[in-house]
């Protein structure tokens, strides 16, 4: 098969164009002009350097494709609203490029949790739910699953939102637990008890991979064609950090920080951002998202529909996912 991915350069995009390399699929890798692209040049992919806000030239790349996984998106920026020709403008592109061909390609739009919002403690949000985002960063990401939706009629596009995603290749995520797990130190802001769903990204890419393959079609109004995956349990912040802890051999320590120690370090970042032009992860937006309690989904309807089954438990990703950003524990 004819395979288009976008955002392939990154962390998700790598991995997920690896994983179809292995099955034998033919690749076009959409990258920005700016992107490093020599681990995709090493998988023998089909190389497009697009801007995605030309949909002509996205239009020409998807010639002969039979499959598209959107991947390309902003989790940070300078501005907040910045989020929004990214991941809303470029997604509607994508799309629109998608439904001119005169037989459409199969759409996966890796959209986020964020886009779904919090859950309530326990009960993990479901596809069901009308979606809360509480971040500049989700209300982005929803507003491209509209662009998505406004198209459902001339095209099958399916819908995928994940948790926190990490493994190897991860620069956002894992270097944060590392820095903690080093020092021996799980820091939480804030006294309420947090919980979360999480995700190693080979899950994902299995996940990606069922969906294309028999995923519903999303319609302009319902949650059909739309899935969440995790990797099938709820994890207290603590747990995630002992975990990181353990993967470098360190005795966890948990220390509880009052909130506004979050509030400093996302002061701090923003001066920083606005200093060297390079956005930081943790922004006043992300903030939002900080302050919640419960981000935790279903996987479900993923596992009925479509099969999805996750293989990799927190312990063993976390191991994998430091001893490929530490090296080995000493």
């Amino acid at each position: 098969m004819r395979v288009l991915v976008t955002g392939a350069s990154g962390f998700i995009g790598t991995a997920l164009t690896r994983t179809l390399r292995e099955r034998g699929d033919e690749v076009r890798a959409l990258v920005r002009p700016t992107s490093a692209t020599a681990t995709l040049e090493s998988l023998g992919v089909d190389l497009v350097r697009v801007d995605l806000s030309d949909v002509d030239r996205i239009f020409e790349a998807l010639h002969g494709c039979e499959l598209v996984f959107h991947l390309a998106g902003a989790v940070k920026a300078l501005r907040p609203r910045d989020f929004f020709p990214v991941n809303a403008e470029a997604t509607r592109r994508v799309a629109e490029a998608c439904a001119r061909a005169s037989s459409p390609p199969r759409l996966i739009y890796l959209s986020s949790l964020a886009a779904g919002g919090p859950a309530s403690p326990g009960r993990p949000r479901r596809e069901e739910d009308a979606p809360h985002p509480v971040s500049l960063y989700g209300e982005s990401k929803l507003a491209g699953e509209r662009a998505v939706r406004e198209l459902a009629g001339r095209l099958h596009a399916s819908i995928v939102r994940p948790p926190i995603v990490y493994g190897p290749g991860d620069r956002e995520f894992v270097p944060m637990v590392a820095r903690m797990a080093r020092l021996g130190l799980v820091l939480q802001a804030g006294q309420d008890e947090r919980r979360y769903s999480v995700l190693h990204v080979e899950d994902l890419c299995r996940g990606l991979l069922a969906v294309a393959e028999r995923g519903s079609r999303v319609e302009p109004e319902g949650s059909g064609g739309i899935y969440y995956l995790d990797d099938g349990a709820e994890h207290r912040w603590e747990d995630i950090g002992r975990a990181a802890c353990t993967a470098l051999g360190r005795r966890a320590v948990e220390l509880r920080l009052p909130m506004f120690f979050a509030v400093l370090a996302a002061a701090r970042g923003a001066v920083a951002a606005s200093l060297s032009r390079k956005p930081a992860m943790l922004s006043f937006d992300k903030l939002k998202e900080v302050r919640q309690a419960t981000w935790t989904c279903s996987s479900e309807r993923a596992r009925r529909e479509v099969g999805y089954e996750p293989r990799v438990p927190l312990e063993t990703g976390m191991r994998q996912a430091l001893s490929w950003f530490c090296g080995p524990p000493h």
